[in-house]
């Protein structure tokens, strides 16, 4: 390390010792530790966790998928985001296990006394907690995401009584919050990359300017870097598949090749993508509609309600089905579109719209 982050990395292990998230280690095993700088210029301390993780026994509590969370707010007009503070480092190590912990330094030998990251069961032990404590509220006036909890109501008097009960609870469990990071009684908010209201759930500002100002990718590594923040938007996207296909064959070959159509693409999605339109909140107590549309290339598939949209939808056809009839293609697109809503769909009824009339 040079002198200068040797120097940054004393002034973290004073900062964790005088908090007392750590302590001094006469580990016989330890791993390394080095510092990596955030994008606010700050400096983040890593610990090779690798060694440690490969002997350990897998805790698999299930990590919510993002979609699913936002499904739980059809209805909700107020919101709160409460962010916790320091949120693995509020659990404690076992007593007697600290010494699995140790990490070395140029200073010497450290163990942490609480929770770290890098550790390939701190999200599963963390997760496990949250829901523990939020049990009684969970889909019912709030959702959990690791460190970050939405309480969502209909009006501001009932959404003032679900916000003092959580307070409560966390004040009795002990978990404090950074109040900073946190948002009380509002009719919009952030929250996991997006937006959300009343009228349902929009692209984050800032992360649509990132993507607007991203510049054309010149290796692997940053194609691949922004197809994993596109994906993370396809379902505002029509016919994100076809949009994106040059990009994925770029992503399939061994060396880069960005030619004209890459570029064409590349600067397609982002134009697409700042017209996206705000997707509603799904209400289980309405019918859905399913509209499919097909060609010998690929399906894209809309789920609506009350004529608004709540997903896209679509997918490339392989090369094989390319030799399908018309009807065939768009028996494809209902049923893959059945497979992907079927948590939506199943054992009610809904509208399907096909404009292949033998269908």
């Amino acid at each position: 390390m040079s002198p200068k982050e040797q120097n940054i990395l004393r002034q973290i292990i004073q900062e964790l010792l005088q908090k007392q998230f750590i302590h001094p280690s006469l580990s016989p095993c330890a791993v390394p530790a080095l510092t990596v700088p955030k994008k606010d210029g700050q400096w983040r301390l890593c610990i090779d966790s690798r060694a440690i993780n490969r002997i350990t026994v897998k805790y698999r509590f299930p990590i919510p998928r993002i979609n699913d969370l936002l499904d739980k707010l059809s209805g909700a007009s107020i919101f709160s985001k409460l962010d916790l503070k320091s949120g693995y480092h509020q659990i404690r190590i076992r007593p007697g296990d600290e010494w699995k912990t140790a990490f070395k330094t140029v200073d010497g030998l450290f163990e942490w006394k609480v929770m770290p990251f890098g550790l390939c069961n701190a999200p599963s032990t963390f997760m496990c907690l949250m829901h523990e404590v939020l049990r009684p509220y969970l889909d019912k006036c709030c959702v959990v995401y690791f460190d970050d909890i939405l309480i969502y109501s209909t009006s501001l008097e009932e959404h003032l009584t679900h916000l003092n009960s959580i307070l409560e609870t966390l004040r009795h469990n002990q978990l404090l919050l950074n109040t900073d990071k946190c948002d009380f009684a509002v009719s919009n908010i952030h929250f996991l990359g997006f937006v959300l209201s009343a009228e349902g759930v929009h692209t984050a500002p800032q992360k649509i300017a990132a993507i607007q100002s991203w510049p054309t990718p010149t290796s692997l590594t940053e194609v691949r870097s922004f197809y994993g923040l596109a994906n993370y938007y396809r379902r505002f996207i029509q016919n994100f598949s076809g949009i994106m296909e040059p990009l994925t064959n770029c992503l399939k070959s061994s060396q880069f090749s960005w030619g004209r159509e890459q570029q064409r693409n590349f600067e397609k999605f982002k134009e697409v993508l700042s017209s996206a339109p705000v997707l509603a909140f799904p209400d289980f107590d309405k019918p859905f509609q399913v509209d499919t549309d097909a060609s010998a290339v690929g399906i894209g598939v809309v789920l609506s309600q009350d004529g608004r949209p709540v997903e896209y939808f679509s997918e490339k056809l392989s090369h094989p089905r390319q030799k399908w009839s018309a009807y065939e293609h768009e028996l494809y697109a209902v049923v893959r579109a059945l497979k992907q809503w079927e948590h939506y769909l199943l054992h009610r009824d809904f509208v399907l719209c096909s404009d292949n009339q033998a269908l």
